[in-house]
């Protein structure tokens, strides 16, 4: 059957038809405007680069694709065997067709190669002495990130000021990671750092983010690492200078709850007055308990908490794609009403009493809360979301963590809290048992730690 004629039957039609809707469909779909996450924004340096290499990749390859596939279907069509046709005179070899199939492609890599090669010597190039340290170390499943030049330890959300450069030194604390913020630069691998190893596996990544409003990006671990990989995401927000130098300055800084109030002088006793003994006697507080009390950390109420300049980004200025959505996992109850009712200076207590908290977790201003198993909870009140951005940092999905971060996060390595809870790492139940009002208590105190 003639070759045309063959593309004329009824299944070979249909096919066609359907293989054309669904390239048509996926075409306009592609055509949309809204891409929060798309690579292709040129909002800093090292972006900008790498989509004008990309732009002309994916042209010189269209059109050698088109002029190859065009040739192709020429030769296919003109010298198809046709009825009573001789067979064709065999040729071997031509010089000059020869030539030009080599010469072209020579052409063509030129022209590829050497933006190429330009851009890749620019893009990893040492960033320049004055760019903005950040260190990034990846965990199991959140993100830390410290500013060594100005002694801030966070997780989970990065402050990148516009118009300065930001050199990203890339590490693990277990297994390989990648970091990528899609919508300010591409991706780099985050390799475990060996003791005594030979080679420094420290990755870095540097770019500058000079094309953009104050904005807030989603960033994610973009290497498998285990059970909640898809749960590791951070946010990254782009912040004017001023407004990340006060950012800074505050996140160096104690927690305002995590302080202790101010000492008071006790007045002289007016003549007739009862001694101070006498009072303790009678039921006051003695000097021992008063110590004892002051070695837990006393939240300040949350009107003394708020300071003049910038600490956080506004909550209300993040886009929608930029709010979790994550539902809470059905069975996991709470008494909701609890919250806004809960005992902050008793939830402080808690966290170091109970032993909950403090083998995991620092908050500075706090002696006892050192641990760096978890992320540093110093400032949590000024982050917009928990559990390495899979929730909203609210009352009721941090109440609802702390109860049962396992059911909330699979795989996530915080104990199970909450009485009545089943632990499946320790196939038991809940060794903790705190109660709702206890971790009542405790969501109190956290929102306090501005």
């Amino acid at each position: 059957m003639p070759f045309l004629a063959r593309l004329r039957r009824p299944g070979i039609r249909k096919a066609g038809a359907a293989a054309l809707t669904v390239g048509l469909v996926a075409l306009f779909a592609a055509c949309g405007q809204n891409h929060p996450d798309s690579i292709f924004h040129q909002r800093t340096d090292v972006n900008r680069d790498v989509d004008f290499l990309f732009r002309i990749l994916i042209w010189a390859g269209s059109i050698v694709f088109v002029l190859v596939e065009a040739i192709l279907v020429y030769t296919l069509v003109k010298y198809r065997k046709r009825p009573g046709q001789a067979e064709p005179e065999h040729v071997h070899g031509n010089t000059a067709l020869e030539i030009t199939w080599t010469v072209v492609p020579l052409l063509i890599l030129v022209i590829i190669g050497i933006p190429t090669i330009t851009t890749i010597f620019k893009t990893q190039a040492p960033a320049r002495s004055d760019a903005l340290q950040v260190e990034v170390i990846g965990h199991q499943w959140w993100w830390e990130f410290r500013y060594p030049q100005y002694n801030v330890v966070t997780a989970n959300e990065v402050y990148l000021p516009l118009g300065r450069t930001v050199n990203f030194s890339l590490r693990s604390a277990d297994v390989i990671h990648s970091f990528w913020v899609p919508a300010l630069s591409g991706k780099r691998d985050v390799m475990p750092v060996v003791a005594h190893a030979v080679t420094d596996h420290t990755n870095y990544l540097w770019y500058t983010p000079d094309s953009t409003a104050a904005a807030a990006f989603n960033g994610a671990c973009v290497e498998y690492c285990g059970a909640s990989h898809a749960n590791m995401r951070f946010k990254a927000f782009v912040v004017n200078p001023a407004d990340f130098d006060s950012w800074a300055k505050h996140q160096a800084e104690p927690a305002a709850g995590s302080q202790p109030p101010a000492p008071t002088i006790p007045a002289t006793p007016a003549p007739g007055a009862t001694p101070p003994a006498t009072k303790a006697a009678a039921g006051a507080p003695s000097a021992n308990a008063a110590t004892a009390n002051a070695a837990a950390p006393q939240p300040t109420a949350p009107t003394q908490v708020l300071q003049a300049g910038f600490i956080s980004f506004p909550r209300e200025q993040i886009p929608p794609e930029g709010v979790p959505q994550t539902p809470i996992p059905a069975g996991l109850t709470f008494d909701d009403n609890l919250l806004g009712k809960g005992d902050a200076a008793n939830g402080a207590k808690l966290m170091v009493g109970a032993g909950t908290c403090l083998g995991c977790h620092m908050i500075n201003g706090v002696p006892s809360m050192v641990g760096v198993i978890g992320p540093n909870l110093t400032h949590i009140a000024t982050r917009t979301t928990i559990a390495a951005g899979l929730y909203p940092n609210d009352p009721q999905h941090l109440a609802r963590w702390i109860k049962n971060a396992e059911a909330m996060k699979p795989g996530s390595i915080m104990p199970v809290l909450g009485a009545g809870q089943y632990d499946p790492r320790m196939k038991t139940m809940s060794l903790v048992k705190l109660s709702d009002q206890q971790i009542a208590d405790i969501v109190a105190y956290l929102q306090t730690l501005k």
